[in-house]
């Protein structure tokens, strides 16, 4: 095998990971972001002042030190690194990455929940809808409308983002590239 084959292959497997990360985050922060959602709306004042400060926090800080902070922080505090080996630093960045992107969907979802006019929920009430129903058959159905838009910029935002997962050491297609790039190839780094 001629070492063109070689760096393909290994470009193909940090490509690999970062589909791996992207796919992960997706899966968990989605649900996640509702659910902090509905704690950033609750009617019980410091649950969603608890919810929202988090979100503040976490919107507001860069995912690199989000990163660092959730693959150092635990041996940095004293406790057992939980991160051990490879696959430790892939479960690090999905930890950071879902955090991160479940804050910033659970603001698209409550931007888009709370644009629905109130006569909607008036007018599913007057239907005699319960609550369950006036959300799942009325609300839901434009907030798709109105969120999906916001949604697709934070998922490209996302794929765009998996690079960041290099500064832990996470073998992903940025890192391979520049490992060639550094020794002279220069045609890995555009391939990517």
């Amino acid at each position: 095998m001629n070492d063109g084959m070689v760096i393909i292959r290994r470009l193909f497997e940090g490509f690999a990971v970062n589909c791996e990360l992207f796919a992960l985050t997706l899966v968990f922060a989605l649900p996640l972001g509702l659910v902090i959602s509905f704690g950033a709306m609750s009617r019980f004042r410091p649950l969603r002042a608890l919810v929202k400060t988090f979100v503040w926090i976490i919107r507001g800080t860069p995912l690199m030190l989000q990163i660092l902070v959730i693959f150092l922080g635990p041996g940095l505090l004293g406790f057992t690194n939980p991160w051990i080996g490879k696959s430790g630093r892939l479960i690090a960045a999905v930890v950071a990455f879902v955090i991160n992107y479940a804050c910033y969907f659970s603001e698209i979802y409550r931007g888009g929940i709370q644009s629905i006019p109130r006569g909607q929920y008036e007018a599913g009430q007057v239907l005699g809808m319960t609550k369950t129903q006036i959300f799942f058959k009325v609300t839901l159905l434009q907030v798709i409308k109105r969120i999906l838009p916001p949604m697709s910029n934070e998922i490209i935002t996302l794929i765009k983002d998996t690079a960041l997962a290099n500064y832990i050491s996470n073998i992903e297609i940025i890192m391979t590239a520049r490992e060639y790039s550094s020794s002279g190839l220069i045609w890995p780094l555009f391939s990517t």
